[in-house]
């Protein structure tokens, strides 16, 4: 009895590693497009945006309503965007910004790439699990490459696995925005949206 209530606890708070369900293959879980409008009302500025794990284009086409898109592009031909691995682009400079739901087994790889590719003062922002912010490994990148702000979302919002949003209807996990701006040398601050 004690290991199925452990499994379901590491389930609740969202552990990859110990879920019921098997993990889409690719790690494609679907954003409500809610996340998105969020997120440009506390970041107006953004511009010019790269969504580089478009999926089936939740996020983007909330971006290209608001006249931010720049491009969607992904690994995977969903029928939205460009297919293109996003960790093998190494074009010189993106003037713009890169805003994404990554596939959490490669989201520090995301951030760090991202960041290599974009302009000073511009802005990578992650929609990921809040405890993307625990582990020895990524405490690294955290002291190297300091967040801005993190953008806790005070209420529940969804990923669909393989964008199904009728089956998966609502989600246990916490998630926030996690907002880089190259260059940023200062303390991180936590607000919450929604």
């Amino acid at each position: 009895m004690k290991d199925t209530n452990n499994q379901s606890i590491f389930k609740n708070i969202g552990a990859t590693n110990h879920a019921i369900e098997e993990r889409q293959a690719e790690d494609y879980y679907a954003t409500d497009p809610i996340a998105g409008e969020l997120l440009l009302e506390v970041l107006p500025e953004l511009n010019n945006i790269w969504e580089c794990a478009c999926g089936e284009g939740h996020l983007s086409k909330v971006f290209d309503k608001a006249g931010k898109l720049y491009k969607a592009t992904d690994l995977i031909d969903r029928g939205y965007g460009t297919v293109k691995d996003f960790l093998l682009c190494n074009v010189p400079y993106h003037n713009g910004d890169i805003v994404t739901n990554p596939p959490y087994k490669y989201a520090q790889k995301f951030v760090e790439h991202a960041l290599e590719l974009i302009d000073q003062g511009r802005y990578v922002c992650m929609f990921l699990k809040v405890l993307f912010l625990e582990s020895q490994s990524r405490k690294q990148l955290f002291q190297h490459n300091p967040l801005k702000t993190i953008y806790v979302s005070s209420s529940r919002i969804n990923c669909a696995k393989n964008g199904d949003f009728n089956t998966y209807t609502s989600s246990a996990v916490a998630y926030a925005w996690f907002v880089w701006q190259k260059g940023y040398t200062g303390e991180s601050v936590i607000k919450w949206i929604n």
